[in-house]
């Protein structure tokens, strides 16, 4: 028998026989996350359906030293929830209780399962939502947005999903269950939990999440703006944003990515336009109405050819739509494409984007772009067609090559889709040495044996016992051949 046939009847015998996948056609549903273009079929899958059960896994693979990776919906962007080919996948998906709504509190408790959505169903009747908002948030889970520190179109506005947790559960790698913070604003000591947002999977499971509560603004006014170009755009949103005007969100979309939104949902966009401006302004009325009057006035001035405002929710969610299906709707026009997120400044803007077209240009590619135009936050989706010998990697050329824009223009190489796998790699461009060694050392204090999705976000997996510092010869890992230094 081996390891892992050992470990799969160990765990069949402790979360039941169901819970338990090993059949190579079921492990193929697991074999990537939103992020296609890796692909690694995992050894084991194991589904809990209880705390305990996500327990009694992770204390498993600690005593076996196994490597896992946790999974929600699967519908992350950056290969955060790839699987290890020798290692176990926990599915949380099956973790999907409100445990509680406290409206006077303004906290919510759920499970890592729960969709994100969801969370805003249960707190509308009580004149709360959850701010944080996807463009998966029908199907994506808390547990995911936690694990990669998710943002959305209003995080202008409201921030990322770090801004909204303020406890969680955790399963540490040893298979402990420990608690972060709690339903109070911020509690003493070390920001654990800051540290526990975003941090990938690297330190952990969690299992149960303290959200906060957004009261429901008395006013939502949105706006569509049709522009020639993304030049035009973006001045209009620098415009908008130094006037003092905060809106909720300001999201734009060039023509290759309107293109796209209208050969998938049929949204209506206006004929012709070369970037669409979406803002919308949510708050007390008075305020809504006069700082909407100003943003109207600073879209024509900047160019805007049409402009259409939403007289109720149905016309507002249609505006959305062609947006939130962005990144699904370019399979419409592409059999391939690769997402990217990186952030620059908003005054960068023109200067980026017409340098992601140039390279777009040299490399025989396209790049339809679509992003959070308040803070700068890219996401360029770059073209392509696998069965042509050579498009692959010519798209993986530009993809990075745009997140070195990214970083040459004193911005970052992710804003909210995390960086798993597929930006590993850049993460020395952009940290020295000793940054990435500071960085493990914490990763190290959660995960000593290095077992909690392993392989991802550091380029070079540093060992727990090493000394920090500039390396002399060899990484172990490097002569064993199971990372490169880049």
């Amino acid at each position: 028998m081996t390891g892992i046939d050992a470990l799969a009847a160990r765990l069949r015998a402790e979360i039941g026989v169901r819970r338990v996948l090993t059949d190579r056609q079921e492990l193929r549903t697991y074999e990537c996350d939103g992020l296609a273009h890796y692909k690694v079929i995992p050894a084991l899958v194991a589904l809990p359906s209880t705390v305990e059960q996500v327990a009694a896994v992770v204390r498993a693979c600690a005593e076996t030293g196994t490597p896992f990776v946790a999974r929600g919906s699967g519908t992350g962007l950056s290969g955060g929830a790839l699987p290890h080919a020798d290692g176990v996948l926990i599915v949380t998906s099956q973790l999907r209780e409100i445990v509680e709504v406290r409206p006077e509190d303004e906290r919510a408790v759920v499970q890592p399962g729960v969709i994100n959505l969801q969370v805003t169903k249960v707190a509308g009747p009580h004149g709360y939502y959850y701010a944080p908002d996807p463009s998966s948030q029908q199907i994506c889970s808390i547990g995911g947005n936690v694990a990669e520190n998710s943002g959305g179109a209003h995080c202008l506005k409201y921030g990322f999903t770090t801004n909204h947790v303020t406890g969680l559960e955790v399963v540490t790698p040893d298979g402990e269950r420990v608690r972060l913070g709690g339903p109070a604003p911020d509690t003493p000591g070390y920001d654990l939990l800051g540290a526990f947002v975003g941090s990938e999977g690297t330190l952990g499971v969690a299992t149960e999440v303290t959200v906060k509560l957004t009261r429901l603004p008395e006013t939502v006014r949105t706006l569509l703006a049709a522009f020639a170009s993304t030049d035009q755009a973006g001045a209009a949103t620098s415009a908008i944003i130094a006037a003092g005007v905060v809106p909720a969100a300001i999201e734009m979309m060039d023509a290759l990515a309107i293109e796209a939104a209208e050969s998938a949902v049929k949204c209506g966009y206006p004929a012709g336009a070369g970037a669409v401006l979406i803002v919308e302004l949510d708050g007390p009325a008075t305020e809504v109405e006069a700082q909407f009057t100003e943003v109207n006035a600073l879209c024509e001035a900047n160019g805007a050819f049409e402009t259409r405002i939403a007289a109720d929710d149905a016309e507002r969610a249609l505006i959305w739509r062609g947006r939130k299906s962005a990144f699904a709707a370019v399979g419409r026009i592409s059999p391939d494409y690769i997402v990217q997120d990186g952030v620059i400044p908003r005054t960068a803007l023109p200067a980026v984007l017409h340098r992601i077209g140039e390279v777009a240009t040299e490399h025989g590619v396209r790049v339809a772009n679509v992003f959070h135009a308040g803070d700068g936050n890219l996401h360029p989706l770059v073209l392509f067609d696998d069965s042509v010998p050579g498009q692959a990697g010519r798209a993986e050329t530009v993809s990075a090559a745009i997140l070195d824009l990214c970083i040459e223009h004193g911005g970052s190489i992710t804003g909210e889709h995390g960086v798993g796998i597929d930006k590993a790699k850049h993460m020395p461009r952009m940290f020295s040495d000793d940054d990435l060694d500071t960085m493990q050392l914490v990763r190290c204090a959660f995960d000593p044996d290095g077992i909690a999705n392993p392989g991802k976000i550091f380029p070079t997996p540093r060992l727990c016992g090493e000394r920090p510092g500039r390396r002399q010869g060899a990484h172990p890992a490097q002569a064993a051949g199971v990372a490169e230094i880049f």
